[in-house]
């Protein structure tokens, strides 16, 4: 079987549109061809490009999950870097002034709340605003080969979950701009007139959302391992909960704990881990909770769903749970119903039964925007 390549590769596909153009990219450090960064790449060629954009975790990718990025110039290129997290999620006209195209490229890892999916809208509404063409430089998604959880209800849309799809959906972020485009995610825009983003998208090579993928750089700096990158989906909703998912640890999104709980055989200190999680929960504080490295990947392969078993466990098991729940859990779950399915004691299979017809519904509507094919039979091969 051929090896898969990512669109960044495929030079020739979109360096016609970009010679003799001023360029700005949206990059951080998953942004390579083979071990050469896309920027470095380009600019060896003749590129002249204008002004770098950075999401969550900035360019280098060396800032901790939430930190505020501060714009900058970066030390090898001397490229200004323009932050797109914090309160500028959105390129403005003076920011996009020097640009003639935008060049996205950035690994993403599948699902709903990962803030690299929010950055691409955002960069496509301000590309539509200022009629500027944009190029996804497409890459393939770990967790391509199933689509599970609720869908977004429109009062919490949040930098952590900004369009009507499932927490996990299926999809590349190319795909997912088409989507975004067709669907008319981008009425918000200035310019109603202007609606949809001029796009183009390099699509992968050999991939499917059934093909395994092995991320060759760290998506971020709490997802260091393929495991962690296959946990994430359901570890990630702990964040909204008096639950430790490993940050401060060498093993984050690869195991939960919390002072309080008295069942698991793994246990560990988060500490201060400067580029990583300066202020994890529990700082200093032993948790007691379970190890999930060698679990990762069977679990994820055969299951092929959130693992809403440990969300129900957790609260069962919690001595206060007036306290087990804080004000982010229903922004990660995009939906109010989850928090109380949980505290009201549904099952887990009656928690999916719950939203199973929107995920049909999702899967129907997504069908004409997917670039690979999919098989939901299968699992990864």
């Amino acid at each position: 079987m051929p090896p898969i390549s990512v669109g960044a590769e495929n030079t020739a596909a979109y360096w016609s549109i970009i010679r003799n153009q001023r360029v700005g990219i949206v990059a951080n450090p998953t942004s390579k061809i083979g071990n050469v960064h896309l920027i470095d790449t380009l600019k060896s060629r003749g590129l002249n490009i204008t002004g770098v954009f950075a999401p969550e975790h900035g360019f280098r990718g060396d800032a901790e999950n939430g930190a505020h990025i501060h714009n900058d110039v970066d030390a090898k290129t001397g490229l200004k870097i323009i932050s797109l997290y914090g309160k500028h999620v959105k390129p403005t006209a003076e920011d996009l002034k020097n640009m003639d195209v935008v060049i996205f490229d950035i690994q993403d890892v599948g699902t709903r709340f990962y803030t690299y999916l929010t950055t691409l809208h955002y960069v496509m509404q301000a590309c539509a605003d200022n009629n500027k063409p944009l190029i996804v430089l497409d890459r393939p998604n770990p967790n391509g080969f199933y689509v599970d959880g609720p869908l977004l209800q429109p009062q919490l849309k949040s930098m952590v979950g900004v369009h009507p799809i499932p927490i996990v959906h299926g999809m590349t972020l190319g795909e997912l701009a088409k989507m975004i485009n067709a669907e008319g995610w981008l009425k918000d825009s200035i310019q109603p007139k202007r609606k949809a983003c001029k796009l183009t998208v390099i699509p992968c090579s050999h991939y499917t959302h059934n093909r395994s993928y092995q991320l060759p750089v760290p998506p971020s700096p709490n997802l260091p391992t393929q495991n962690a990158i296959y946990l994430y989906p359901t570890l990630c909703l702990l964040e909204g909960t008096n639950v430790s998912m490993g940050r401060g640890t060498d093993k984050p999104f690869e195991c939960f704990g919390a002072p309080w709980l008295k069942q698991g055989t793994y246990s560990f200190v988060p500490r201060a881990i400067a580029g990583k999680s300066l202020t994890p929960p529990f700082l200093g504080d032993t948790c007691h909770g379970v190890l999930l490295s060698n679990f990762a990947s069977e679990f994820i392969v055969s299951y092929k769903h959130l693992y809403i078993e440990w969300l129900v466990m957790l609260y069962q098991e919690c001595p206060d749970k007036s306290k087990f729940f804080n004000s982010f859990f229903d922004k990660l779950a995009g939906t109010t119903m989850l928090k109380q399915q949980i505290i009201q004691g549904l099952k887990p299979s009656e928690i999916r039964d719950s939203w199973q017809a929107d995920t049909e519904a999702f899967l129907k509507k997504r069908k004409p925007y997917l670039l690979y094919p999919f098989d939901p039979n299968l699992g990864l091969n």
